[in-house]
C-alpha cells in the first residue's frame, strides 16, 4: 500500500527531480529498500576511494516504480572528483574506461554487432575489428552547468577522418576504434531536435554505437560534480539540464546509446528539504520548539517536498541551483571523461 501511495505521488508530479537512477532508489528506503524488479549490487574500491553502485530495472513493474526505463544504471561516487588531484583524476579515468568497456561489450552484443564488441574496451593489439563510435556533446556550451557534453568533445582524440586522408585500412591495422564526434547544440541555437541532427549523422556515417554526455540534476548538494552515472538505456524526454524532448535511444536512433552524465544542478526545493529535515532536528530538541518540529516530523517526505515547492515557486519559480566552482569542476570533469572514452575505446600497452 505504501508503495502505491508513493507511485500516485510521484504521477501527481511531487517527486524531487533527480536524474540518478541511485536517488531515485534510494527513495525507496524507508520502505525497506526492496523494489519488486528492481536489482542493486555496491562495490568499494579502496585504492580509489570510489563507490559503485549498479542498479538494474528488470521488468516493466520494476519501471513504474522507479520512473525509469529498464535497463542498466551504473554510479561512481568519488568525493575527491571534486578536487584538483591530477593522479586522482587518472585511476577515476581507469576505472570510468573498464565501465564502459564492460557496458559497450554487452550493448554490442546485444545488438548483434560482434565483430565490433570484440574490439570494445581492449587492452592490447591482438583484438581485431574496433568498433566505430560516434560521441555526443549534449547541451549548451554557453550556459557553464549545461556545458559538460561540449566540453569534453573539445577534449576528445577523433581518428574517423584519418581513414579519408591516410587511406582505407589505416584504423583496421592498428586496431584502431573510427571515433567521431559532434556538439549539436540545443534546439533555441539550431531550430533543430537533437535526435533529427543525429539521425541524419547516422544515416550518413554508420557507426555502431553512441556514446551520448549531459549535465544532469541531482536530488542531494553532496552529488554535484562527485557523481557519474553509465546508462545502457540513453537519454530520455525530460532528463538532463536541458530536459530533452525527444529520446535519443536505441529504438530511436536504431544503434545502441550509452549515456554518461555528471550532476551538475539541483533544484531549490531539495536544498530547503534538506535543511528543513537538520531543522527539525533542532526544533524538536528545544523544549519551547519541539511541538513545531514534532508537526513537520509528522509529515512524509514527500509531503515536505510539496510543502516547500508551495511556499517557493510561486514567488521564485521552479529554481536549480549550482556550485560557486562550477567552471573548474566541469573543467576537470570532461577532462576526466575524456580520458575515460580514450582509454575505454584505444588499445592501450601493458
Amino acid at each position: 500500500m505504501e508503495n502505491e501511495e508513493k507511485d500516485m505521488k510521484k504521477r501527481s508530479g511531487f517527486q524531487v527531480r533527480t536524474d540518478l537512477a541511485l536517488e531515485e532508489k534510494e527513495s525507496f528506503e524507508g520502505d525497506g529498500g526492496e523494489i519488486s524488479g528492481v536489482a542493486l549490487r555496491e562495490w568499494f574500491h579502496e585504492d580509489s576511494q570510489v563507490k559503485l553502485t549498479e542498479v538494474r530495472i528488470l521488468n516493466e513493474e520494476g519501471a513504474a516504480s522507479m520512473g525509469k526505463p529498464k535497463g542498466t544504471y551504473l554510479t561512481l561516487e568519488a568525493d575527491r572528483l571534486s578536487k584538483e588531484d591530477e593522479d586522482y583524476h587518472s585511476r577515476i579515468s581507469d576505472e570510468l574506461a573498464h565501465q564502459i568497456g564492460r557496458l559497450m561489450r554487452r550493448m554490442l552484443e546485444n545488438a548483434g554487432k560482434a565483430g565490433a564488441a570484440a574490439g570494445a574496451g581492449n587492452t592490447d593489439k591482438s583484438a581485431s575489428a574496433p568498433a566505430s563510435i560516434l560521441v555526443v556533446g549534449l547541451g549548451n556550451s554557453s550556459v557553464t552547468p549545461d556545458s559538460l557534453g561540449p566540453r569534453v568533445l573539445g577534449n576528445l582524440q577523433v581518428t574517423r577522418h584519418l581513414e579519408g586522408q591516410l587511406g582505407p585500412g589505416f584504423l583496421k591495422n592498428r586496431n584502431l576504434p573510427s571515433l567521431s564526434g559532434i556538439a549539436p547544440g540545443v534546439m533555441a541555437q539550431t531550430g533543430m531536435e537533437t535526435a533529427e541532427i543525429l539521425k541524419g549523422i547516422i544515416h550518413e556515417t554508420q557507426p555502431d554505437i553512441v556514446i551520448a554526455i549531459d549535465a544532469l540534476a541531482a536530488r542531494s548538494v553532496r552529488r554535484l560534480g562527485t557523481t557519474i552515472q553509465l546508462t545502457d538505456t540513453g537519454i530520455h524526454p525530460g532528463s538532463g539540464v536541458g530536459n530533452h524532448r525527444h529520446s535519443l535511444t536505441r529504438e530511436s536512433l536504431g544503434i545502441p546509446v550509452l549515456a554518461i552524465g555528471v550532476p551538475t544542478v539541483v533544484g531549490a526545493a531539495a536544498i530547503v528539504h534538506d535543511t528543513v529535515s537538520a531543522l527539525i532536528g533542532v526544533l524538536s530538541g528545544n523544549e519551547t520548539t519541539k511541538g513545531t518540529g514534532s508537526w513537520i516530523a509528522d509529515m512524509d517526505s514527500e509531503d515536505q517536498y510539496q510543502l516547500i515547492r508551495e511556499l517557493l515557486e510561486p514567488e521564485f519559480g521552479p529554481m536549480y541551483v549550482t556550485p560557486p566552482d562550477i567552471d573548474q569542476s566541469v573543467k576537470q570533469l570532461s577532462f576526466t571523461i575524456s580520458e575515460g572514452i580514450h582509454r575505454a575505446v584505444f588499445p592501450q600497452k601493458g
